[in-house]
């Protein structure tokens, strides 16, 4: 060899083919056996794997110049290999799924915002075109609708799972505190979403709410103004809860999130109370535990898709500030709350609805300086968990209570706007004309054989063309004949109309059609009129009479519209007999 192989100082001793060396002159021009021939694609093979290798530095190369700028590399580090104490598995996946329950709220609400109107005169009308005419809109709001409760539920669930870990105790009291306020947070979207499909459990809802906050003391009336925005509830409430449901909340949401997994990073997954001894040693959090998260993500998500495509939500008849027979019932995650109430009537209705829950909210925030205890153990803190549990119990039996506790209905007692409603289905003809016996269109309406939900017969009613194109007009009733219609379809859900004497059943049925939309009649129907009470004071059979047919030859001043065009004398008749009896 010419020079020495690396730092070795003795010879290195190179195998060599037996050839016959001849220095410093040329091979024989003799035959020889041939150079070995590429493989057929060879060069195709190599110019492949060439250029593979030239895209991959070119990545490469890319990567790293974007990681000089944007430094993602140390993100990517700080986001997937945190070192996780042995034993964490399954129950630390609340966190991340609820991070997913939050983000498809916000996708989906971005989506729905994109149709919705936030006003009175076309909130009720966008949401019915979403779940009606938008490709998919039926299944992308029920996608939020069940992707509310299930926020709800998997941050009670990452709540419970913080108290049975003691995940609050030193130093992570602040991020317990911010967990507490994102509950709160979650459930003000809930409330605040309530009201803007603007129907009848909207609006009915929102009143107990704004009448709940005027319970506070000292400020009750000043909170209570603030939410309504005006005398009642109207333009100004709608449009202020909007305003809070779309950037007040989630522009706080996204603060505390990022604050609460700020802190997580920083203090760190707090384990399980006592590993298994089957855990292994601490791993990192990519890629055991991501694919635990990713698995309950997915399974959720497919969940709710279920949900939002078996069982779309109701959307019940416009909201009608002027029907006061309509019994409010709350989202279920606060039928609890609405059931604590019964417990406290009139002046003590405060405890229920400010001092209890007020109270526990308190002994949850100084959870930490109560269980000051450095043990993490179960049998080291019988009192925390034995009340946490007790709470837990209680809540749950209190929205049980509250599910099953609907509103009383007198068998066979039927309200006059109900019995108006099932004699409009039955006998006028916008009705009849189809849902008769004879009929191959519809069938009749009638107790036990009444199939589609409110949401479908309310839309069908105001506007048949968005449910059977072609088959009739839209009728030309008013909207509190339709909710008449719908209070009917409801009571005969459960049963039979009673017996009503021929003579009342044609003055019942034109009254609700014709005079509830100004006249209020056993306590429903519209304000624009006097109350129709106590009529025989004022007008005998004759004048009553005159007063339908042409208001204006009784009263000069009179903005009651004449009926004489549009009923017959016989109508008129039966109708001025029936409100003089009352």
């Amino acid at each position: 060899m010419p020079r020495e192989v690396g730092s070795r100082r003795e010879p290195v001793q190179v195998p060599v083919p037996r050839r016959h060396l001849r220095s410093r002159r040329q091979r024989r021009l003799r035959a020889a056996a041939a150079p070995a021939r590429q493989a057929p694609g060879a060069r195709e093979s190599a110019d492949l794997g060439h250029r593979g290798r030239a895209v991959r530095r070119s990545l490469a190369d890319l990567l790293d110049w974007l990681d000089d700028r944007l430094g993602h590399r140390a993100v990517l580090d700080w986001l997937l290999n945190e070192k996780l104490p042995p034993g964490t598995a399954w129950a630390f996946t609340l966190g991340s799924v609820l991070l997913f329950t939050l983000t498809l709220q916000f996708v989906t609400g971005v989506a729905l915002g994109l149709f919705y109107a936030p006003t009175p005169d076309h909130a009720w009308d966008t949401v019915r075109y979403i779940s009606t005419e938008v490709r998919a809109g039926s299944f992308l709001r029920g996608l939020h609708h069940w992707g509310s409760s299930a926020t709800v539920i998997v941050a009670i669930l990452h709540l419970a799972r913080v108290v049975f870990f003691a995940s609050y105790k030193k130093p992570r009291e602040a991020n317990w505190i911010i967990g507490l306020i994102l509950l709160q947070v979650i459930l003000a979207f809930g409330l605040t979403g309530y009201l803007l499909p603007w129907d009848q459990r909207a609006y009915w809802a929102t009143t107990v709410t704004i009448n709940i906050a005027k319970l506070t003391p000292l400020a009750g009336d000043f909170l209570a103004a603030l939410l309504r925005g005006g005398a009642e509830i109207g333009a100004l409430t709608l449009t202020r809860w909007y305003a809070v449901h779309v950037l007040v909340l989630p522009a706080l949401l996204a603060t505390l999130t990022i604050a609460h997994l700020y802190l997580m990073r920083r203090h760190h997954i707090s384990g399980p109370v006592s590993p298994p001894k089957s855990a292994r040693k601490a791993e990192h959090f990519f890629p055991q535990q991501a694919a635990r998260d990713l698995a309950m993500a997915l399974i959720v998500g497919a969940f709710l898709a279920v949900l939002a495509w078996k069982f779309a939500p109701t959307l019940e008849a416009p909201a009608d500030p002027t029907s006061n027979d309509y019994v409010p019932r709350p989202e279920w995650y606060f039928l609890g709350l609405f059931q604590l109430l019964k417990y406290f009537p009139g002046k003590l209705e405060v405890v229920g609805a400010l001092v209890v829950p007020g109270a526990v909210m308190a002994l949850l925030a100084l959870l930490p300086w109560l269980d000051r205890g450095p043990s993490r153990r179960w049998r080291d803190r019988p009192i925390v968990l034995t009340a946490f549990t007790g709470g837990l119990v209680a809540a749950v039996a209190l929205t049980v209570l509250g599910a099953r506790d609907k509103p009383a209905t007198v068998s066979g007692q039927w309200s006059m706007i109900e019995t108006g409603g099932a004699l409009m289905i039955a006998n006028d003809q916008r009705c009849a004309r189809c849902h008769n016996d004879a009929s191959t269109v519809a069938g009749p309406i009638v107790a036990g054989a009444i199939r589609q939900p409110d949401n479908w017969i309310a839309t069908h009613i105001a506007d048949p063309e968005m449910i059977a194109p072609g088959i009739r007009p839209a009728p030309q009733t008013s909207q509190p004949a339709n909710r008449a219609i719908m209070a009917a379809i409801t009571r005969l859900r459960l049963e039979p109309m009673p017996a009503v004497p021929p003579g009342d059943a044609r003055a019942i049925m034109l009254v609700t059609r014709e005079c509830v939309t100004c006249h209020k009649i056993e306590g429903a129907g519209g304000r624009e009129g006097p109350e129709l009470k106590n009529v025989a004071s004022k007008y005998d059979l004759a004048k009553l009479q005159q007063r339908i047919t042409d208001p204006l030859q009784i009263k000069e001043d009179s903005e009651m519209p004449a009926f004489g065009d549009t009923l017959t004398p016989d109508d008129i008749l039966a109708i001025a007999k029936w409100v003089i009896r009352r």
